[in-house]
């Protein structure tokens, strides 16, 4: 005789309480959401971590300003962005011959790129939060040129803009920097996402992360900031604990696109957003950050649209971390605190500068 299930199901379901996935519609990918595993409000608690206090120029970083870099060369005396090809690249610019000898299981080819860092300041001790919105737009600027300009070589079909912020992050150095590769190919991740705003894009005949941004607004739960062309919100699909996204209100398909008070608008919204994340644990937070937006191929691409995720590694305090094991490496990503739970935390926070 077989038996009807009915364990579970004698109370509603509530997002807030209740085990669920989450449809990421960027990737088409879902989520495990346990609300039940964090239902106690996050209490606030900064353990604090002993930072070192960094000068404005250090005579042994390669970074700064007049200073030998490990290649021999020497940086120019420059003051705000400087912009150089990394002397430990990992794409090359050499166009090889190659035999297309492809197998089912041992497929392979060629990928050729430009990779370059970008220093933010001549000052070694500053972090974006740190820097005023008018030098910030400066480093803006300069993703538009480089943007451009690499998008220009023939052989160049994606240029990915990104920032690793901190030790736990894998940046190697704390001067303030960003870098881009530039390659032939576009990335696995990038191709998915264009995949699916292109479906949507097709069958709706607008742009997913337009109206996306809309019924945010309209919901209020997970915005964060908002100014005039931009918003700061905890995507719905969320995996990472303060994961956030910066959107522009209007769909441009690339930076190219931005006026330049747009750009202004962009550099203020990242200062503001880098801000709360140095706050809410009164360190500076490490995390990884990019750009995502139309490719450089030569193809026409209305189904883009302009966005920067920012995947910070921090849970509960300076001292704990989210890492993806077990179940998240096996099956599918999985979070505890829920996407609204942090944008109530991250939208509480001042955006007066925790050291001030």
């Amino acid at each position: 005789m077989e038996l009807e299930n009915t364990k579970g199901m004698n109370s509603s379901f509530n997002k807030k309480k209740h085990p669920h996935r989450r449809y990421n519609p960027l990737l088409d990918e879902w989520i495990l959401v346990s609300p039940q595993r964090a239902n106690r409000p996050w209490q606030g608690q900064i353990e604090k971590v002993a930072e070192e206090q960094l000068p404005a120029h250090d005579p042994n970083c390669y970074l700064c300003s007049g200073n030998l870099r490990v290649n021999g060369e020497r940086n120019p005396d420059y003051t705000g962005v400087y912009v150089f090809e990394n002397d430990f690249g990992s794409l090359m610019k050499d166009d090889v011959e190659f035999s297309n000898e492809q197998s089912d299981f041992f497929s392979l080819k060629p990928e050729r790129g430009i990779n370059r860092v970008i220093c933010f300041s001549e000052n070694h001790s500053l972090t974006l939060p740190e820097m005023e919105v008018s030098d910030i737009k400066k480093v803006v600027d300069v993703w538009q040129q480089q943007y451009e300009e690499l998008g220009a070589e023939d052989y160049i079909n994606h240029v990915q803009i990104f920032e690793n912020k901190g030790s736990v992050m894998g940046c190697s150095n704390p001067h303030p920097h960003g870098q881009i590769w530039a390659q032939s190919s576009i990335p696995s991740t990038v191709l998915k996402t264009q995949e699916n705003l292109k479906k949507y894009f097709d069958k709706k005949g607008s742009s997913l992360l337009e109206d996306y941004v809309k019924k945010e607004l309209e919901a209020g739960e997970r915005i964060i900031l908002e100014n005039e062309d931009f918003v700061a919100l905890v995507p719905f699909w969320a995996v990472w604990p303060y994961e956030t996204m910066i959107i522009s209100k209007r769909k441009a398909e690339n930076i190219l696109q931005f006026s330049d008070s747009e750009k202004l608008s962009l550099a203020s919204i990242v200062k503001d957003l880098t801000t709360k994340y140095d706050n809410l644990f009164e360190i500076s937070f490490p995390y990884s950050a990019g750009i995502h937006q139309s490719p450089t191929d030569g193809k026409p691409h209305a189904e883009w649209h302009f966005h920067m995720h920012f995947y910070p590694p921090l849970l509960r305090s300076a001292e704990i971390k989210k890492f993806m094991v077990g179940y998240e490496m096996l099956a599918e990503p999985q979070r505890d605190i829920t996407p609204e739970q942090s944008a109530v935390i991250l939208k509480k926070l001042s955006l007066k500068y925790y050291k001030s």
